[in-house]
């Protein structure tokens, strides 16, 4: 590793930048309205990034990345034609303008196609506090990776580590259209993970924890995501399989976090309008218990999902997509609004912080509650089916009986049906996990089937 990697490169000039990219993509839509193109939109965007991995105290890949891009959607007679360049050179976007156009030209007409609407714009911009820049500084990057992997491995069960990692990110986008629109999302993003294994030979397993925020500053410390992956995988060891039974099954928050993104994807607009989904025809249906909520939030200040307006610029709004266990209502872009006879809901590119309302229980009561079951912490597999509903994952976690955690399990499948398990949701825990766009507790399910030996 060279001394010249380890420099700090100073933050990006966020005005400057956004200003270079801005004028790409009104160069591209001023290109596209010559060529005769009806309408068009434009996305220009700038990332930034350092990631360093290491493994046994030393470091296995150290990267800076600077990449630039634009793409552009071009529509005539109701045509679309799209392209992309990671060259913001004026040559390359007069190319990449010219090849959508050439597409639009020969691709069939589709009446859905389109800008999203004038009067859904955003106008308002509020600081949504997700801009929290500093150099991006390979030698304390390093040194963190390497904290958090040493804290692990001084963990007495901990045999073996497989690397730890620290990363940042800062994003500047711009989106303009040929309706006068054009705004800017820029965020920062830094994060940590660790993976460890504890035993030897056939008892050996495997665990990790990570951490990722928009501001430094609210990253736990390297040690802690380094003591907490060794924690976890060393309560692995041990695990051995459970009988085939029917059983109640407590998610801890980073899976039931899954359980709510199958969810949103079967409300989705593309689902809707293949009718590959279990849940087209149910706005205003029970789907779960009635005191179930379900509520995108925007506007969340450093919020993982936070955004004034969409991939299309439709303004984004608070809204319960469940309130009292009834599905309010879809999650779509305007093509899809259109294909399905609707209004864009502003969620062309997927939900903004949606916020599923906790219970009082932390996880230790829900684990009580429970009694007897399976608390999962892992899941393996993509048994899941968006047009029946089917659900079958490979798990792995503890065995709990009479309210108290026995052994660790491994190597079983749990299984049910979507539909049926959002009606047997018992409970959502306190402990929320607001790392990622879908903030969730653990989440416990009356029952399901339980695969074992």
């Amino acid at each position: 590793m060279s001394d010249s990697s380890m420099v700090a490169q100073a933050v990006p000039d966020r005005e400057l930048e956004l200003s270079e990219i801005a004028e790409c993509a009104e160069q591209a839509l001023r290109q596209a309205a010559s060529l005769g193109a009806d309408a068009c939109e434009v996305s220009a965007s700038t990332n930034y990034g350092l990631e360093v991995s290491v493994r046994h105290g030393e470091v296995e890949t150290l990267e800076h990345s600077r990449d630039r891009g634009l793409g552009i959607s071009v529509y005539i007679n109701n045509s679309k034609g799209h392209a992309s360049s990671g060259d913001l050179r004026p040559e390359s976007i007069r190319n990449c303008v010219q090849k959508a156009i050439d597409i639009a030209r020969f691709t069939q007409a589709d009446n859905c196609n389109g800008l999203a609407p004038k009067e859904r714009l955003a106008t308002p911009f509020p600081d949504l506090d997700v801009w929290h820049p500093q150099p991006l500084d390979a030698l304390a990057t390093t040194e963190r990776a390497l904290a958090c992997e040493a804290a692990g491995l001084d963990h007495p069960d901990i045999s073996n580590s497989d690397g730890a990692s620290a990363s940042a990110e800062f994003a500047l986008n711009v989106y303009a259209n040929s309706n006068g629109f054009i705004g800017h999302r820029d965020g920062t993003r830094y994060s940590q993970s660790c993976i460890l294994i504890a035993g030897k030979g056939d008892t050996m397993q495997r665990d990790y924890w990570y951490d990722s925020r928009r501001a430094f500053s609210d990253l736990q410390s390297a040690e802690e995501t380094g003591r907490e992956a060794a924690r976890r995988t060393a309560l692995r060891l041990g695990a051995r399989n459970v009988p085939t039974r029917e059983v109640p099954v407590l998610f801890s928050p980073e899976i039931a976090r899954g359980i709510i993104g199958h969810l949103v994807a079967a409300v989705s607009g593309g689902a809707l309008y293949r009718n590959a989904s279990f849940l087209k025809d149910c706005v205003d249906q029970q789907l779960f218990k009635d005191w179930m909520k379900m509520s995108e939030r925007p506007f969340i200040k450093r919020g993982a999902g936070s955004a004034a307006f969409d991939a299309e610029g439709v303004a984004t709004r608070e809204r319960d997509l469940v309130s009292a266990g009834v599905l309010n209502g879809y999650v779509l872009g305007s093509y899809a609004a259109r294909r399905l006879g609707l209004e864009t809901t502003g969620n062309s590119g997927g939900v903004h912080n949606l916020v599923v309302a906790s219970g009082p229980y932390s996880t230790a009561e829900l684990i009580k509650q429970m009694g007897t079951g399976l608390f999962v912490t892992e899941e393996m597999g993509q048994g899941v089916s968006m047009v029946t509903g089917d659900y079958s994952r490979g798990a792995g976690g503890f065995w709990v009986e009479n309210g108290e955690i026995q052994h660790p399990v491994d190597e079983v499948t749990i299984a049910g049906n979507l539909r049926d398990m959002f009606m047997d949701i018992e409970a959502i825990g306190s402990d929320v996990d607001d790392r990622a766009n879908i903030v969730c507790g653990s989440m416990l399910i009356g029952k399901m089937m339980l695969a074992g030996s």
